[in-house]
């Protein structure tokens, strides 16, 4: 069973081991909260994984040790093994769904282990994990099941208590429910009154879901970015857990995720991947009781690869209405383009492409299509921009 003493043991395992990362007080994220930020993406390995893949991987007896270590992840677990072994001095088979981004992929192979790449999810790596553990005879580290490994993430816990004792709330990213599980077992245990939310990728929303079902839900698939909450089914103690400390577990969409990391990075300075912002995504657009609390938002990771990186920036700002596009019917005459740029210059908007289109088969022989990209302050600028094109007598056909 779970402990605080466990929590406290693996907190004393780790103390030489990992990062105690800074708290973090960031007001200007969510007006009218006092929000503060726990960076774990500043961690060892760039998340929250090593604490507890570390203390797994401490306990483990010697014929234990001799045989080895299994695991399964999207990469941030699978990094925190690997470097946990690498320290031990044993061998690591970590077995990785193909949807994990190739930056975790490559230091993961840096840290000496041995990779499996397995198409699919998260689960479909499980399921070969498991089976070569069978095969093998080596230790599977679970990335969340295993109270050993809840213990470990429990230790966050430990720090955010002690350096903000009077938080009235703490927000967690989660999919199996490891992190969430250790974090709520000792806050619970060590402050009743503080609030633990969990906060999901609504395409994967499993433990949402089997929290309201009053039973583990096994989803058919996933879809989010957020490869590192990307999770099927959550796990048998992480599920019961859940239900006995979490006070409530709210889904955030890919938008709001984006738009979260977005403003992290421009208000911060902080690169956190997807999983890592879902917290923040949940404060930001007001899905928890946070208003004049104090709350703090767990970054549980920064590990996003660079390419998806510039995509999801571009959905934060079009999320945002901080880049905007239109696609406008006209006539193909002269001063009609000077006329609309005009119009959006004047708005105080900035175009950054143009491109010019003749018309359908259904439009007037002279008849063409505009279509602007712009940088736009908010989404009430562009309403503007759009009111007084529409105004000057074009025609918007779509955003």
């Amino acid at each position: 069973m779970l402990t605080l003493e466990r929590i406290y043991q693996a907190a004393h395992t780790l103390k030489d081991v990992i990062r105690k990362t800074e708290l973090i007080r960031s007001p200007g994220i969510v007006p009218g909260c006092e929000l503060y930020l726990k960076a774990e993406n500043l961690q060892l390995t760039g998340s929250f994984k090593v604490r507890g893949a570390y203390f797994k991987i401490s306990t483990l007896s010697e014929a234990e040790r001799r045989a080895g270590v299994v695991a399964c992840s999207a990469g941030n677990h699978a990094q925190g093994v690997a470097l946990s072994a690498q320290r031990a001095g044993l061998k690591s088979t970590i077995f990785i769904p193909s949807v994990a981004p190739l930056s975790k992929i490559e230091s993961t192979e840096q840290l000496g282990a041995d990779i499996r790449i397995i198409d699919g999810c998260y689960d479909d790596a499980f399921a070969a994990a498991s089976a070569y553990q069978k095969e093998s005879g080596g230790t599977f580290i679970h990335p969340f099941d295993d109270i050993d490994v809840i213990a470990g993430q429990g230790t966050l816990g430990l720090e955010i208590l002690e350096q903000a004792p009077e938080l009235d709330a703490i927000i967690v990213p989660i999919g199996g429910g490891g992190l969430i599980s250790g974090i709520a077992f000792a806050v619970k245990r060590l402050n009743p009154g503080c609030k633990v939310y969990g906060a999901c990728a609504a395409g994967a929303e499993a433990m949402r879901l089997s929290r309201l079902e009053r039973e583990r839900v096994s989803l058919q698939g996933v879809s989010t970015f957020a490869d590192g909450i990307a999770v099927k089914c959550p796990g048998e103690l992480t599920y019961k857990l859940c239900c006995e400390f979490v006070d409530e577990i709210v889904s955030v969409s890919d938008d709001e995720i984006a738009t979260a990391i977005l403003t992290l990075m421009e208000q911060q300075k902080l690169v956190s991947e997807g999983a890592g912002a879902a917290a923040v995504a949940a404060a930001m657009f007001r899905k928890l009781p946070i208003e004049g609390k104090r709350v703090c938002a767990i970054v549980s990771g920064g590990n996003i690869d660079v390419n998806i990186l510039s995509r999801v920036i571009s959905r934060g700002l079009l999320a945002t209405g901080r880049m905007a596009q239109l696609k406008i019917e006209m006539l193909d005459k002269p001063g009609q383009l000077q006329e609309i740029s005009s119009i959006i210059a004047g708005i105080g908007a900035n175009v950054t492409k143009v491109l010019h289109n003749p018309g359908g088969e259904n439009m007037d022989i002279n008849g063409c299509y505009l279509h602007i990209s712009m940088e736009t302050r908010n989404k009430q600028q562009h309403l503007a921009i759009k009111a007084a094109i529409t105004a000057a007598g074009y025609r918007i056909v779509e955003d």
